[in-house]
């Protein structure tokens, strides 16, 4: 293992156990690896195999590439107008999770007063979820309507064509 790679190991796993208020013991336990190893890993004077590495993150609950990963910022400001933003239809669409998460999208949305955003089918099983901050939306899925003002929450199969409305008379928001 190269120094640089065994010193971000022993770095972002001393981090991880610190963060959660454990020993090495304690966390070699949970690991089921020997408290020497956990030891060495910390050290990085170790050379785990993957199945050590597989333990570690496990017991650590997180992804393995998160154990020999660069060190990240504690925060990260992202301002407004480097979030990515598009029109759809007569509304307009923000993202607002600047780094993926896999498998999730949370946008923001505004519709101005009698406009409508058409809805792009996803693939089979997505559910998606609209909550309305404010004004009000009309949704629209396979035939259904549901009518939603501040605060509420509607969950439908976003496999099924869809669209936005606001009917009333102020700008709608909602994510």
């Amino acid at each position: 293992m190269s120094d640089e790679l065994a010193v971000r190991l022993a770095g972002n796993v001393r981090q991880l156990r610190d963060a959660r208020g454990l020993t090495q013991d304690q966390m070699a336990r949970l690991a089921g690896i020997p408290r020497a190893t956990w030891g060495h890993l910390e050290s990085g004077l170790g050379n785990p195999t993957l199945s050590v590495l597989h333990k570690v993150a496990v017991a650590l609950q997180v992804p393995l590439e998160e154990l020999t990963s660069a060190p990240r910022a504690i925060s990260r400001l992202y301002p407004k107008k480097s979030l990515a933003e598009h029109r759809q239809g007569d509304g307009l669409i923000r993202k607002l999770l600047p780094d993926p998460i896999p498998g999730v999208v949370i946008d923001r949305m505004e519709i101005p007063p009698g406009g409508r955003i058409p809805g792009v089918p996803h693939m089979p099983g997505t559910r998606e979820y609209l909550t309305c901050e404010s004004g009000e939306f009309l949704l629209a899925v396979a035939g259904e309507q549901s009518r939603l003002s501040p605060g509420d929450v509607v969950v439908f199969r976003g496999d099924q064509r869809h669209s936005y409305r606001n009917p009333g008379t102020r700008v709608a928001v909602g994510y």
